[in-house]
């Protein structure tokens, strides 16, 4: 029953992912009407649509990095295409379907088991990961707020009218992290969490990186928009930020109209709602629905390929 149950569950695993997909798609297209759809994605050029393409593919190959890095922290030898599948595997469908240490971490435990990681080996990868997810963040986000300020729409209710303040308290984080790791050799733990030590130089790479990582999937989106732009990327990319905070903190899977409302909100007048429509759809299909659709495929093809290696050899 066992074994029967061990088969199973992957191939469960892979229909449940692309039923989770659809199901976002059909709630993104629901709230508006088909003819704005249409409109306002064949208003698009195509030069940008495959600009943005290849942002995405840039940005894709840049996450690949993220897992590279935390094997070499932990002195593991792993070929580079391995660690790249678990990487773009474990970001293409945590950003769609959400739930990253959910989501992501089942991925990589499930590949990184079968070549025989330990799971506290593990476990430090998935810290290593999603640690630097947030490294990256308050690295851009604190360096945009405090130096291009950004008035709060009040409709947004919160409690501040300008995210200078919340960029000054990011950098402090960044610097405070710099420091633990150029001065000290213990490891830093928060509350549950433990965090190995890790030396200023690959501190700086990783947050290099990771701040990369914000910096072309904010492009993605910003050559999708209506032209004129209105604002310049370093502006906008304090707006996109803001609303990928907003996504992350409401739990919604992928930030999933959250993130659009943000930026809906930030970005008009200037440019009016219904000429944004598009574009953020036309942002969902190619930075999420596609690279998570090409990797549930990618999933089940391995997961085949496994069971059918499987069946030969109890045969």
């Amino acid at each position: 029953m066992s074994q029967r149950l061990s088969r199973i569950a992957p191939i469960f695993f892979s229909v449940l992912l692309f039923g989770l997909s659809i199901w976002a798609i059909a709630s993104e297209l629901r709230k508006y009407r088909w003819q704005d759809v249409v409109n306002s994605l064949t208003a698009i050029p195509n030069q940008y649509i495959l600009l943005a393409l290849a942002f995405t593919l840039l940005n894709y190959l840049l996450l690949t990095g993220y897992d590279t890095l935390a094997v070499r922290h932990l002195r593991q030898t792993l070929p580079y295409r391995k660690t790249a599948l678990v990487a773009i595997l474990s970001y293409a469908i945590s950003n769609s379907v959400g739930f990253a240490l959910l989501s992501g971490s089942a991925i990589r435990y499930k590949f990184y088991s079968a070549w025989g990681f330990s799971a506290a080996k593990i476990a430090q990868i998935i810290t290593f990961c999603n640690l630097s997810f947030w490294l990256g963040l308050l690295a851009v986000g604190g360096t945009v707020f405090a130096f291009t300020p950004l008035a709060i729409s009040q409709q947004l209710n919160l409690p501040f009218l300008s995210v200078r303040p919340l960029g000054f308290i990011f950098l402090v984080i960044i610097i405070a992290y710099l420091l633990w790791s150029g001065l000290s050799q213990k490891p830093l733990k928060i509350r549950n969490w433990v965090f190995t030590h890790l030396s200023l130089k690959f501190s700086l790479a990783q947050i290099a990186l990771t701040s990369a990582d914000w910096i072309l999937a904010s492009a993605v989106l910003y050559v999708l928009l209506p032209t004129p732009k209105h604002f310049s990327f370093f502006s906008f990319f304090g707006i996109y930020l803001l609303a990928q905070i907003a996504g992350i903190i409401s739990n919604v899977p992928g930030g999933l109209g959250v993130f659009e409302t943000v930026l809906i909100l930030l970005l008009s007048p200037p440019i009016p709602s219904s000429q944004l429509i598009g574009s953020l759809l036309a942002y969902r299909g190619i930075y999420y629905f596609l690279p998570l659709g090409c990797s549930v495929l990618v999933l089940g093809g391995y997961e085949l390929r496994q069971r059918m290696s499987r069946s030969k050899t109890t045969t």
